[in-house]
């Protein structure tokens, strides 16, 4: 359990109730909790999955030996295994045999757990979840990439920051029917609060839009439950 809050008194208070009821260890400092690492500086609270990504890594072994800086290809258009058979039909098409089911879903899952630090990362597992029914050769290459780009910086993380700013910014975009099959349009924002992150997300939008401009303008919705335009 972990608690939280800005009156210590009240921390305290809590945690004397609980006592009452349950048996409970207190661990004092916050240092690690469900596979999340904190560490506490003067800029702030680095949150990060070191020692998770570590481990992760180490699974794959010399197939994740030499780490690589851009995560994904954002030119390149992953597609499913019914997509490629209604584009070449009868025709012989690019050889792309399926991939091990329960490794590629496995492997998606532990990085899909690491996006919960690593926003750097969301729009490509974004890109992967598609296809965890029927993975591709080429879906799992794309996730051993990924795996050797955690492998470069594998502290990276979230930093709360201790300065006191309570002013919101927010970063969007979407990239139009970026999706070759569903031809939908993908929105990634990020939202921070002063210097720290709060909340990100890469999704692909509900409704096909029929231009750039249009695909902008499902991305105003999408963030319209945070603020008021």
């Amino acid at each position: 359990m972990l608690i939280t809050g800005d009156t210590l008194r009240l921390i305290e208070d809590t945690k004397d109730r609980l006592q009452q009821t349950f048996k409970m260890k207190d661990l004092v400092e916050l240092k690690f909790f469900l596979g999340i690492e904190f560490t506490r500086s003067k800029e702030g609270i680095l949150m990060n999955q070191r020692k998770y990504t570590l481990e992760f890594v180490s699974e794959l072994g010399p197939s994740a030996a030499k780490p690589t800086v851009i995560p994904i290809d954002t030119n390149s258009k992953l597609t499913t295994k019914e997509y490629d058979d209604h584009i070449y039909k009868n025709e012989q098409g690019p050889t792309d045999p399926p991939a091990n089911v329960h490794a590629y879903q496995r492997l998606t899952g532990k990085l899909l757990y690491l996006t919960m630090t690593r926003p750097d990362i969301a729009y490509s597992v974004q890109n992967l979840s598609q296809f965890l029914q029927q993975p591709k050769k080429s879906h799992m290459d794309i996730v051993i990439r990924l795996v050797k780009h955690i492998k470069k910086k594998p502290g990276q993380g979230v930093l709360m920051s201790s300065q006191e700013n309570a002013e919101v910014s927010a970063y969007c975009d979407a990239d139009w029917v970026s999706c070759p099959f569903s031809r939908r349009s993908v929105t990634g924002y990020l939202l921070k609060l002063g210097e720290s992150i709060i909340s990100w997300k890469s999704k692909k939008q509900k409704t096909i839009s029929r231009s750039s401009a249009e695909a902008l303008q499902q991305l105003s919705l999408n963030l319209s439950g945070y603020w008021d335009y």
